[in-house]
């Protein structure tokens, strides 16, 4: 029954996916408007249909249900139900299933908030593209990826999921992020086709997805930040990043993704860099596909990979034709792109925004070769490479750096133009701050090039944010805390609290490999770690656990040894204990000999380490603030002039030009077109009052 179920739930979502697709292109062509008030009803179908087939699938994991062939194969018995529950992405058929799932709500939410516009041409056009992307996935599961597809002999038990997916409740909300991430690139990617597609390339459709791009790149940065912490606290070997292909799969969509939410505001204020906003945006729904294919195409060894399949080559061309067909939209339309402004000094804000930009690319450039470059060269040389860490250390750090350098920068500029006097005025305590931070480091023993300048670097930026934050809260309250810009600024204290723990961590870890009789003691940094005793335990039906107590500094902690039945070796867990300075890393390597009762640990220490996870949830956070509207100035105000609504605390305004860091067009409260944006938006984006994004 849940095979049927799901079956036919698949089928329902792909025939209404292709039916939503064929109404659209009717509509387009015939000019028939009023056919596509049949889309909302298309849309319910495939959101039907994807329920279906997912309660399905649940149904069938948690009834074990051996008759469904993705059950027999990843299920068990023996495994609990949290993470019976997350088996559905725990391997390649469910995985898509919940692609296809996250991929419907959204565009539910697009039907939803567009419902009054379908007519629309645009609309209809990222309404199309919505459908065909619906259907690709659908139809995979249809065929090559069927998550339904039975077996005639049932067996009486399954192996379960991976043992190292079922060892930590990270499993269950990291992969769920990291495709609400991945595939809410997939609205914004729609609207940009659309408005190529129509020729109404102004600023509009732009200020109607910047929320969709700001909340699927929040999710991604909650998918990777949980990834790392994930594989921090279960692989045991004392890192939470390891430059895996699969890793940067996930890094390189965030990467374009961080370039674009900047560069749209230049976008938006100016009216320039209209073909590259378009092609970041094609680039960073090209590379969750890219992303897709390497994980799920067997292609590249990692270990969160999914198994080789056949739908790796099917991944490829989807990509290829996505590329092909957004950049033949670019050529097509290169005469109404052209800007018609220029940056007038790179001692501006939108100066600072293409600098930001040639970095975030350049990174992204650095990372996509370095994973794909085993590929290439296998495929012209026939032998296998691989690229190491120190590559993507060496290329990184610099570009990290200078990234933290513009995050202290940007803030204090201006749009058009900033004169020396205002530049000294707003980074004056800023960079105040940074050089005290780095004397302080210096004296209190700190060495390093590359973590003295990260330390330095980080206080200057974070200053710099603080400033910003603590001038828009003295004017605008509470509201000084939202915003675009406001919001960016918290994110940018979470980037230099991750970029500072990443220095101190990579920088400063102490690490040791000791061997421990009951009662014996190792010192490292300063730590004790005393060996109490050792315990074997199957009480837990799904693993033989045999684990070490050791005492550390007072605190207890068990770093075990885990014996999985489908798992032909045991696999460690480590036992971490966070603090504010450092952090404690214990991983059981071998448990006592037949010779004696000795154990082999090894002691990590390593400083900051929280802060990379506290970082994370602040970047969440600022996400969130961004996502809220802040006042906005009247297009035909100065600058000095009050934001609208806004009262201004004690009668007087902070430096000239601050003010402008309210929030520009892009701050507006979603759906409302009206020319309000700044004084500075070029006439272009007067457009308002006209369908979306026209030009």
């Amino acid at each position: 029954m849940n095979a049927a179920l799901g079956t036919a739930g698949v089928a329902l979502a792909l025939v209404s996916a292709l039916g939503g697709a064929a109404t659209v292109v009717v509509a387009q062509a015939t000019g028939r408007r009023r056919v596509l008030r049949q889309v909302p009803s298309f849309v319910f179908l495939c959101a039907l249909g994807a329920v279906v087939a997912t309660v399905a699938m649940q149904r069938a994991l948690i009834t074990r249900d051996f008759s469904v062939g993705f059950v027999a194969e990843n299920g068990s018995r023996s495994t609990s139900l949290p993470f019976t529950i997350s088996t559905m992405w725990s391997a390649l058929e469910g995985s898509i299933l919940l692609w296809g799932l996250v991929l419907v709500g959204y565009v539910v939410a697009v039907a939803r908030k567009f419902r009054d516009r379908l007519s629309d041409p645009l609309v209809a056009w990222a309404m199309l593209v919505l459908f065909l992307v619906v259907a690709f996935f659908f139809a995979l599961m249809a065929g090559p990826a069927n998550p339904f597809h039975t077996v005639a002999d049932p067996p009486l038990d399954g192996p379960g999921p991976n043992p190292l997916l079922q060892d930590h409740l990270l499993m269950a909300f990291h992969p769920p992020m990291l495709y609400l991430g991945y595939v809410g690139f997939t609205v914004p990617f729609a609207f940009a086709v659309g408005a190529l597609a129509t020729g109404r390339v102004g600023e509009g459709w732009l200020v109607e997805t910047r929320r969709w791009t700001l909340f699927a790149w929040g999710f991604l940065t909650i998918g990777i930040v949980l990834g790392a912490w994930w594989s921090y606290e279960v692989l045991g070997w004392g890192g939470y990043w390891a430059w895996d292909p699969v890793e940067n799969a996930s890094l390189l969509p965030w990467l374009t993704g961080t370039a674009y939410l900047h560069s749209v505001m230049v976008q938006e204020r100016r009216g320039m860099l209209r073909v590259w906003n378009l092609s970041l945006l094609c680039a960073t729904f090209s590379l969750t596909i890219l992303g897709t294919f390497l994980t799920r195409s067997g292609v590249l060894d990692s270990v969160h990979a999914f198994s080789e399949s056949a739908i790796g080559p099917l991944f490829l061309g989807f990509f290829a034709l996505i590329v092909v067909v957004t950049l033949g939209l670019i050529g097509w339309r290169g005469d109404v792109l052209r800007a018609p402004g220029r940056i007038d000094s790179p001692l501006s804000r939108e100066g600072a925004f293409l600098a930001n930009n040639v970095l975030f690319t350049g990174f992204a450039f650095v990372v996509l070769f370095g994973t794909v470059f085993p590929l290439i060269a296998e495929a012209l040389d026939d032998r296998r490479v691989s690229v190491g860490v120190p590559y993507f250390n060496r290329m990184s750090g610099p570009i990290g750096l200078a990234l933290l350098f513009l995050m202290a920068v940007a803030p204090a500029l201006p749009w058009r133009k900033a004169s020396t006097e205002t530049l000294s005025q707003r980074l004056l305590w800023p960079a105040w701050s940074g050089g005290a931070v780095l004397v302080a480091c210096v004296v209190a023993g700190v060495r390093g090039v590359v973590p003295l300048v990260a330390f330095g670097l980080g206080a200057f930026a974070a200053a710099a944010a603080v400033r910003q934050v603590v001038l828009a809260t003295r004017r605008h309250g509470w509201r000084g805390f939202v915003g675009r810009t406001n919001g960016g600024m918290i994110v940018h204290l979470g980037v230099v609290m991750i970029a500072v723990g990443l220095a101190a961590s990579g920088s400063f870890a102490e690490q040791a490999e000791a061997r421990l009789a009951p009662g014996e003691t190792r010192r490292v940094h300063g730590h004790e770690v005393r060996f109490e005793s050792f315990s074997e335990s199957d009480a837990d039906p799904s693993r033989l656990v045999r684990a070490a107590h050791l005492d550390v500094d007072g605190s207890a902690l068990s770093p075990r040894l885990q014996r999985f039945p489908n798992a032909s070796q045991e696999l460690g867990k480590p036992a971490v204990r966070y603090g504010v300075g450092d952090t404690v890393y214990l991983a059981l390597l071998e448990g006592p000999r037949a010779s004696d009762d000795t154990i082999l640990v090894r002691i990590i220490v390593q400083p900051m380490v929280a802060w990379l996870w506290v970082g994370g949830l602040v970047m969440v956070a600022g996400t969130a603030l961004s996502a809220f509207p802040g006042r906005r100035r009247r297009g035909t105000d100065p600058t000095s002039a009050d934001l609208v609504g806004s009262r201004p605390v004690g009668g007087r305004h902070s430096a000239a030009g601050d003010a402008d860091d309210g929030g520009g067009a892009g701050d507006r409260p979603a759906g409302d077109l009206s020319p309000t944006g700044g004084g500075d938006r070029d006439p272009d984006a007067g457009d308002a009052r006209q369908p979306v994004g026209a030009p």
